[in-house]
């Protein structure tokens, strides 16, 4: 998914309770982007970006997550190729920690305790730089070798259109083109787009890091209880059509955490995220 704000639970108060410690640096940029954090400046929700940013790139166990997500993909392939189907068969994925990944944009933001802001990603997706997630590019391009159609339902804005294609041209991804990529397109919804999709296709998987990226029951801003009753409802969904990788970043749970309100200063958030992470006390 598109980023919006982005705040992290897991491990936050380990962080925060040594951010004050000396952190020794070998470069002027290293140096200036640590200043807040060896001030003991930064917020919870901004050492959490770090922490997130570390493990999507450096723990074995998110890669292992990954391979796990797209080879069940692989298998539901696999099955769905040998049913019969009234319509060609195609894929939605998401973008955003789905296929490429951000965490140098997280990481940056986090170091200077700065949050997420339209300004500086598009400053990031101009660069048409991201990596790609473990394992998506051999599944997609698995799944276009066995004639299904791959489409691309980002909440990226129409000003990142030929950047975000020039980043998934790099990795010769199937079907990147005009056609099949499907950005924001006045809300934040996707269901308008998946619509579309099903005019002329049948939706053999859709694959995602955040909920809204498969199903609209998702979308109008559900509470933390709605979101979850929502989840186990549709259970059996999660590895059957719904192919979901880890994003420990950032995602509609924060909304959810901050009531969506987005107008919350650090210390607010900070004081939200205290009063909901299971501590013991």
């Amino acid at each position: 998914m598109k980023k919006s704000y982005s705040y992290l639970i897991p491990a936050l108060l380990v962080l925060g309770a040594c951010a004050s410690k000396k952190v020794t640096t070998t470069s002027t940029t290293s140096a200036t982007n640590t200043a807040s954090v060896v001030n003991g400046n930064s917020s919870i929700t901004n050492d959490g970006k770090i922490w997130a940013s570390l493990w999507q790139q450096r723990a074995a166990e998110y890669r292992a997550l990954c391979f796990q997500a797209y080879n069940i993909a692989k298998q539901r392939v696999d099955e769905g190729v040998k049913k019969v189907s009234t319509k060609p068969l195609a894929i939605v994925t998401d973008i955003d920690e789905t296929l490429l990944d951000n965490s140098p944009y997280d990481a940056a933001q986090g170091l200077k305790n700065q949050d997420y802001s339209d300004k500086t990603w598009k400053q990031w997706t101009d660069k048409a730089v991201a990596d790609t997630v473990p394992g998506a590019p051999a599944f997609f391009k698995y799944a276009a070798s066995k004639g299904i159609t791959i489409y691309y339902i980002t909440n990226r804005n129409e000003n990142e259109r030929g950047a975000t294609l020039y980043n998934l041209q790099k990795y010769a991804m199937p079907n990147a083109n005009d056609e099949h990529l499907f950005l924001k397109n006045g809300n934040s919804s996707k269901e308008e787009r998946r619509q579309e999709v099903l005019k002329t296709h049948e939706i053999l998987l859709l694959c995602g890091d955040n909920l809204p990226d498969f199903d609209m029951l998702y979308d109008n801003h559900p509470t933390e209880e709605n979101r979850m009753a929502i989840t186990q409802k549709l259970q059996k969904e999660f590895g059957s059509r719904y192919i979901v990788i880890p994003n420990p970043s950032y995602g509609d749970f924060e909304g959810a955490l901050f009531q969506y309100n987005y107008k919350l200063n650090p210390a607010q958030k900070d004081s939200v995220i205290r009063a909901k992470v299971k501590a013991d006390r």
